[in-house]
């Protein structure tokens, strides 16, 4: 495998809709983070957090994300592996900058073929989640939504996210709670909207996972309107 020079970042946010191009060149496309929905010659692909696609040299190709995406972008690689329209799984961990670009490259390209599957879209599952945020949740529930098994849902989540799917449920209820905070709601108010069962225990939460509380988000609220 041959590797271009780097462009001083080849991460790209993409938040619309992309043209139709074409270019001489393969290019490489490993998700960070979003969905980046691809078509590449009619074929219907995406990028996102466990995944990555390779892009063959000459193929028309148009993009799209509904939601920001975040994407690293490789040009001009060139080698068997990148010949072919392909989308390949993502080693764990190698966001988090453990590998040098050489490694990643070498790696990514290397790694398993991912088979045709349900892609799990994050976005609307998240959505799901947002529109009742007191319900109590279980993995179940959320498996259901996306029509996977709980533990295939697992498996996903551990696999894209690092995390689990009730992690990913309590994120947004403590996301939305910070939220009615800064607004001035009390705990109270703020933990029957999210789910928690009492505004000590929304508080021991954002202790917990956030360490912060609502004084500290009203304080900061007070400080930026000042």
């Amino acid at each position: 495998m041959i590797l271009p020079p780097m462009e001083p970042n080849p991460v790209r946010r993409y938040d619309r809709e992309g043209g139709k191009h074409v270019h001489g060149h393969a290019q490489v496309l490993f998700g960070i983070d979003g969905t980046l929905h691809v078509e590449v010659e009619g074929r219907g692909a995406w990028v996102d957090a466990s995944s990555g696609l390779v892009v063959p040299p000459g193929a028309s190709h148009t993009y799209c994300a509904e939601q920001t995406a975040r994407v690293l972008v490789l040009d001009d690689l060139t080698g068997p592996a990148t010949q072919r329209l392909r989308r390949f799984a993502l080693p764990p961990g190698w966001r988090q900058g453990e590998l040098g670009i050489d490694t990643v490259v070498e790696t990514l390209l290397g790694a398993s073929t991912i088979r045709t599957r349900r892609r799990l879209d994050l976005e609307a599952l998240g959505e799901h989640i947002d529109a009742d945020l007191h319900r109590a949740w279980s993995v179940a529930d959320l498996a259901a939504v996306c029509c996977l098994s709980p533990q295939r849902l697992r498996a996903r989540f551990a696999q894209a996210l690092g995390q689990s799917p009730l992690a990913f449920v309590r994120a947004r209820r403590l996301n939305r709670a910070e939220e009615l905070l800064r607004r001035g709601f009390s705990l109270e108010a703020a933990a029957l909207q999210v789910g928690y069962s009492s505004a000590s225990a929304l508080s021991v939460a954002l202790r917990r996972e956030r360490d912060s509380g609502a004084r500290d988000l009203r304080k900061r609220r007070a400080f930026l309107e000042s």
